[in-house]
């Protein structure tokens, strides 16, 4: 089953005033649908889950922006090893109404059902192979939850599906981030340390193929300015000069 147990974020600073009794019922509504999700889950009926707990998910009040900080001016659902992120500012079909002015502990609620219900959304989105849209929910997830183990090893698998050089740096980063949290007696430990440990050849790797492929493309530019002048970039040649640099030769 996708849904997990897990202690809540601290409640965001709302600032926009709503009946409570209407929050309630929002909270009340979207855990019936995550229960049907829950049902379509576990029947490996993984589009008709996913339905149930986007619909869940839009009954709920959405997370207020946090403002930037000084020196970081993205938004907080910036790209993640591969996520598609939006920037408008426009709901997306998951998103529920505006932020409100909510009770601190009906707040706590919502950001544990909204954790709830984003990975929940990625594990679906695994099940369906969308392993960039499973890194987006589970960073939304994130969010509202930062210390949700689930939502990390999902979304640190699935960046290992994607298999880039930042997707499986951001796993790297996730899988470190679960060693810190796991209980030490978790058997969950042992197969989070060989996961960090087979992907770092991987990373490295990734990296390379990376730096060549962008290496290639840069001097097929130049290649064809320095043509017009019956040059290449072959007739300049990088040779270290000893100290820590290197110097440019031209040939003929």
């Amino acid at each position: 089953m996708a849904d997990d147990q897990h202690l809540p974020s601290d409640a965001s600073t709302p600032y926009e005033s709503v009946d409570e009794h209407e929050i309630k019922n929002s909270i009340t509504e979207a855990d019936e649908l995550k229960q049907e999700g829950n049902e379509s889950f576990r029947a490996s009926r993984w589009s008709e889950a996913l339905v149930s707990y986007r619909t869940a998910l839009s009954r709920l009040p959405r997370r207020k922006p946090q403002p930037p900080s000084p020196d970081n001016s993205q938004d907080d659902t910036s790209d993640h090893g591969g996520a598609r992120s939006s920037s408008s500012g426009e709901p997306t079909r998951e998103e529920g109404p505006e932020p409100a002015s909510i009770p601190s502990e009906l707040e706590a609620e919502c950001a544990k059902a909204r954790a709830v219900l984003n990975a929940n959304i990625g594990a679906c989105l695994v099940k369906l192979n969308d392993y960039s849209g499973a890194v987006e929910s589970c960073t939304k997830s994130l969010l509202d939850d930062p210390h949700y183990i689930k939502a990390l090893q999902r979304r640190a698998a699935s960046n290992e599906h994607l298999d880039t050089w930042s997707s499986l740096t951001q796993a790297q980063e996730d899988y470190k981030s679960l060693l810190e949290l796991l209980p030490p007696t978790s058997p969950q430990v042992a197969q989070t340390k060989r996961s960090l440990q087979l992907l770092e050849p991987r990373q490295q790797a990734a990296q390379k193929k990376e730096m060549a492929e962008m290496t290639g493309k840069l001097k097929n530019l130049g290649n064809s300015i320095l043509g017009n002048f019956g040059l290449s970039t072959d007739n300049f040649k990088f040779e270290p000069n000893g100290q820590g640099g290197y110097s440019m030769n031209f040939a003929r």
